[in-house]
């Protein structure tokens, strides 16, 4: 293929999810995706709230440089990684949680309106339906 967007207007690389999220972010065509860069467009999908895999930053590398994904080798691979990883700690959203927040409090309950566990029985109940 000589040119990163085929006939029926796809980019190399990207299939229907990963294109579905680039639209949901602005980047429609392979000018935007040159004007914002893999990296960029990696960042702007992953803050949208979507959950990319490093496979979509390889893809829209090979979309970038007309080839397969697989073709742009470990050592590119990992350059892309290296990049990402400096580019998120530059902009303060480098090491947070997968679920996008800090851990929640936990909830307990103290004082006089908890009695405790209630007491163990040694024959389990049977289970009742009301008529």
């Amino acid at each position: 293929m000589s040119d990163a967007k085929s006939d029926d207007g796809k980019m190399r690389n990207v299939g229907g999810k990963s294109a579905a999220w680039l639209r949901q972010v602005g980047i429609r065509t392979l000018p935007e995706l040159q004007q914002h860069g893999a990296i960029g467009a990696f960042l702007k999908v992953k803050k949208a709230g979507f959950k990319p895999s490093l496979n979509l930053l390889y893809a829209l590398a090979g979309a970038l440089e007309d080839c397969h994904w697989q073709q742009l080798g470990a050592e590119k691979r990992e350059a892309l990684v290296a990049e990402l990883h400096a580019t998120e700690e530059s902009l303060g959203i480098a090491g947070k949680p997968k679920w996008g927040g800090p851990p929640r409090p936990v909830t307990t309950i103290a004082g006089e309106d908890y009695d405790g566990p209630p007491p163990e029985e040694d024959e389990p109940s049977p289970l009742r339906f009301d008529d």
